[in-house]
């Protein structure tokens, strides 16, 4: 487990994380491969998922637990289009 206590789990290729979108209450979150590869850097295997979540932990954590308040509580697993950016018609 890695200092901030984000782990890989190979069983469901996701890096799972403690959230606390209220003071006291932590919640497990997960993140899957995609957007950690797609948008925060990740090139290699399960060490290399940890540390892009780590560096990138501010903007993730805070996603969500957005998406935790969205969901009514409910587990949460972010997937690469909880970060994509909106399109927009060109000028």
């Amino acid at each position: 487990m890695s200092a901030a206590g984000a782990i890989y789990c190979f069983d469901t290729a996701t890096v799972r994380f403690a959230i606390y979108p209220t003071v006291g209450r932590r919640v497990i979150a997960e993140i899957s491969e995609d957007p950690l590869r797609d948008f925060f850097g990740a090139d290699g295997g399960g060490e290399s998922l940890v540390e892009a979540y780590e560096r990138n932990a501010p903007l993730i954590n805070a996603r969500a637990i957005e998406r935790h308040f969205m969901s009514g509580g409910r587990p949460v697993v972010l997937e690469s289009a909880d970060f994509d950016l909106p399109v927009h018609d060109a000028c």
